[in-house]
């Protein structure tokens, strides 16, 4: 499920941003507006719901011998 947040990959190799990741800032009718950020630049970009893969952001921990 993909909530404020949340960190995604646009999936749409015809777009512009094919393979960026950025961070989900609100979810609306179907809709999802994802922040990029780069260095010097911000960028806000709405996707339909289906362009978007959910990213697992959680770190693999080792286990304890």
């Amino acid at each position: 499920m993909i909530l404020p947040g949340a960190t995604v990959r646009v999936k749409s190799p015809a777009d512009t941003y094919y393979r960026f990741e950025g961070l989900v800032q609100r979810v609306s009718d179907g809709k999802v507006a994802v922040l990029f950020e780069g260095g010097n630049w911000d960028k806000l970009v709405t996707f339909r719901l289906s362009e978007l893969d959910l990213v697992e952001t959680t770190a693999g921990r080792k286990k304890a011998k």
